[in-house]
């Protein structure tokens, strides 16, 4: 069990720090604790029939109210029970190493160096088990499933979004679900690296730099069946980060893959030039026109409103 004054943290509230805006409203009522979700039933002894370890569930209900809320949401978010075990299993082992090594920082307010740091003594010492060092392909793919949750905090309100310097706001939610069937019409329209660099822009916030330097080389299919790849893109303070991708994406993916030469650029133009912001501004606007979003709304979103804010960055939003 934790302790309640180790777990209990309330995230600030001014000066800059982390703010709470609306979620998204769930399906459900929210539940009382995580353990109510669906594949995540606490085994609280051997054999009791339980799905998760109860001391996993326990930490996470032992979170602050917006924290919680956030996770709760994120493991809610994923409809397999075998993924929703693995969320809880990667946070909650995170959460205890965040604690034992910042104990004053939440984990809302966490940065890419604590990521690093966890990932890093993952494969140098181990974490659940000190002196078991953990896999490299293990630790990337926790490090993704972490990723994906800071992901997931920003773009359903759990800090605000910046706007540009224009006001624009950042694509809301609807908005995204319409980008990704655009994508999904430039695909079929046969405009495979303007779909796939769509896709990647609204699935991870890369920044265009990363777009443009993504090769095969950067495709990590981590299953037989192709069932799990994973991407790792460069760029920028992120350095290196991995993601996982959907069924779409891996599609696109698998289409250029296969139509580049080795080392050479999955996302250019057609003429094997590079891509700019310009261009790949561009393919958003015809992916959102595509999806019926409105060609006034359409003109104005630009890459950097999808841009993912870093881990450091979202202590610091309005």
């Amino acid at each position: 069990m934790v302790e309640a004054d180790t777990a209990k943290r309330v995230p600030r509230t001014s000066g800059g720090d982390l703010v709470s805006a609306p979620m998204r409203p769930a399906s459900d009522p929210e539940p009382a604790s995580v353990g109510q979700i669906a594949g995540l039933r606490p085994r609280l002894r051997p054999r009791d029939g339980g799905d998760v370890p109860g001391a996993d569930v326990d930490l996470v209900d032992a979170l602050d109210p917006l924290t919680r809320h956030v996770v709760t949401a994120w493991l809610r978010d994923n409809s397999s029970a075998s993924q929703r075990q693995t969320r809880l299993r990667v946070l909650a082992s995170y959460l205890r190493w965040l604690y034992a090594a910042e104990p004053a920082l939440e984990l809302l307010a966490a940065s890419d160096a604590q990521l690093d740091a966890y990932c890093y003594a993952a494969l140098i010492t181990g974490v659940s088990t000190p002196g078991k060092p953990l896999a490299r392909a293990t630790v990337i793919r926790r490090r993704a499933t972490l990723a994906s949750f800071y992901a997931f905090a920003w773009r359903y309100g759990a800090v605000r979004p910046r706007r540009d310097v224009t006001g624009t706001p950042p694509p809301t939610p609807a908005e995204r679900r319409l980008l990704r069937k655009g994508v999904m019409r430039l695909a079929d329209d046969g405009r495979w690296a303007e779909a796939l660099a769509v896709a990647l822009l609204e699935a991870t916030g890369a920044s265009v730099e990363a777009l443009a330097a993504l090769t095969a080389h950067d495709v990590h299919p981590m299953t037989s069946d192709d069932q799990l790849t994973l991407i790792t893109l460069r760029g920028g303070r992120d350095g290196i980060v991995a993601f996982p991708v959907s069924p779409e994406v891996r599609h696109l993916l698998r289409a250029l893959c296969g139509s580049r030469a080795a080392g050479e650029p999955l996302i250019c133009r057609g003429d094997g030039r590079s891509v700019d912001a310009e261009w790949i501004g561009a393919a958003l606007t015809d992916a959102a026109l595509a999806a019926g979003v409105r060609r006034q709304r359409a003109e104005l979103l630009r890459p950097h409103l999808l841009r993912a804010l870093t881990v450091t960055e979202l202590a610091d939003c309005p």
